[in-house]
C-alpha cells in the first residue's frame, strides 16, 4: 500500500506487564483500532512495532484479539523516528522508490487515534473524497460512496449501486432540511 501509519507500542522486557501484557496505554490504543479493511481500501496500512520477539507478539495479539500487523524492532528505527522512549504515530508515503515521513505525533496527541477517520485524516492522501482540497492527481471518490462492509472490499470494484442510491437520498434529505 502507498501509505503507512506505524505506532510504536511498548511491549518488551522492562515494560510494566511484560511478558503477559503490553503497556496499559498502548493496549488501550490497540483495543480501539477498528477493522483494518477500511484503511486498506484507501491504500493505507496501519502497523504496530515494538522490541518484543515475534513469538511474544503473536501470543499477545491472539490473546487480545488484535488484528493489526505488528513488527519487531531490531535496529535503531524507534530512536531514529523519535519513539524510543515514548509512544507515537509516524506516517509515511512512498512515491515510487522514494519514502517520505509526512506526520508525527506522540505523547498526548496520539490518544485520539483508533478510527478509520482519525488515521486517514493524518495521511497525505487524506480520506480521498471529492470535498477535500487535494492536489491534481490525488485519488478521490465521491463522499460516502466507497464505504463497504469490511468483508466486501474488492480491488477495482465499482461502488454498490444500491448503496449509492441510499447515500444520495440521505445527502439530499440533509440538504433539503438545511435549505
Amino acid at each position: 500500500r502507498r501509505q503507512l501509519v506505524i505506532y510504536r507500542a511498548f511491549f518488551e522486557p522492562g515494560v510494566y506487564g511484560w511478558p503477559e501484557h503490553a503497556c496499559r496505554g498502548c493496549s488501550l490504543g490497540a483495543d480501539m483500532v477498528g477493522n483494518l479493511a477500511h484503511l486498506n481500501a484507501r491504500d493505507t496500512t496501519l502497523a504496530y512495532a515494538s522490541r518484543a520477539p515475534q513469538a511474544d507478539i503473536q501470543r499477545l495479539k491472539q490473546r487480545m484479539d488484535w488484528k493489526m500487523p505488528w513488527y519487531t524492532i531490531t535496529d535503531s528505527w524507534d530512536k531514529d523516528f523519535g519513539v524510543d522512549e515514548w509512544h507515537g504515530h509516524n506516517v509515511f508515503i512512498h512515491d515510487g522508490n522514494r519514502i517520505f515521513r509526512t506526520y508525527f505525533v506522540n505523547n498526548r496527541g496520539d490518544e485520539a487515534f483508533g478510527t478509520v477517520w482519525s488515521y486517514l485524516d493524518v495521511t497525505p492522501l487524506g480520506r480521498q473524497e471529492v470535498w477535500e482540497d487535494s492536489p491534481e492527481g490525488y485519488p478521490q471518490t465521491q463522499t460516502y460512496k466507497w464505504w463497504n462492509w469490511h468483508d466486501n472490499y474488492e480491488e477495482g470494484a465499482a461502488p454498490d449501486q444500491r448503496w449509492v442510491e441510499v447515500s444520495d437520498a440521505g445527502e439530499a434529505a440533509f440538504r433539503n432540511k438545511n435549505a
